[in-house]
């Protein structure tokens, strides 16, 4: 691509995360896209959002065209190191107990929450039909 391009950290390139200094990163090269902010279709805070990290998935989450790719060039400054971009972590939920439906106090709480009102019920029809025949 270029001859001795130039290698930026991470922490080099986000200090360019202003309107009058804007530059990101985007597989592995550093773009200074100050004066495409303004022509930006998804307008410049797309853009300002996406400094001081590696905004390669931001970038291909959206599909650019082979034009807009091609259009990169013209704000290409170097590459990024990439020991200075932290490594994306893979999420893993934190681990809970596995939930057994058939536990003896929650199975003995179900039953008595449909057998009482049950056994009011029937103690209330009983009293009904036994006041009445009197």
């Amino acid at each position: 691509m270029r001859e001795e391009a130039k290698i930026f950290t991470l922490s080099e390139v986000s200090e360019h995360n202003h309107a009058h200094d804007c530059w990101i990163v985007i597989n592995g090269k550093v773009y200074n896209v100050t004066k495409f902010l303004e022509d930006h279709p998804g307008g410049d805070e797309v853009l300002l959002s996406s400094t001081g990290k590696d905004a390669t998935d931001d970038f291909e989450d959206v599909g650019h065209s082979e034009s807009a790719r091609e259009m990169m060039e013209q704000y290409y400054v170097g590459e990024i190191d990439p020991t200075t971009i932290p490594k994306k972590t893979k999420y893993t939920p934190p681990k809970q107990p596995h939930y057994n439906q058939d536990k003896t106090s929650e199975f003995i709480i179900k039953i008595l929450q449909f057998l009482v009102p049950l056994a009011i019920l029937g103690l209330a029809v009983g009293i009904r039909i036994y006041t009445k025949a009197a």
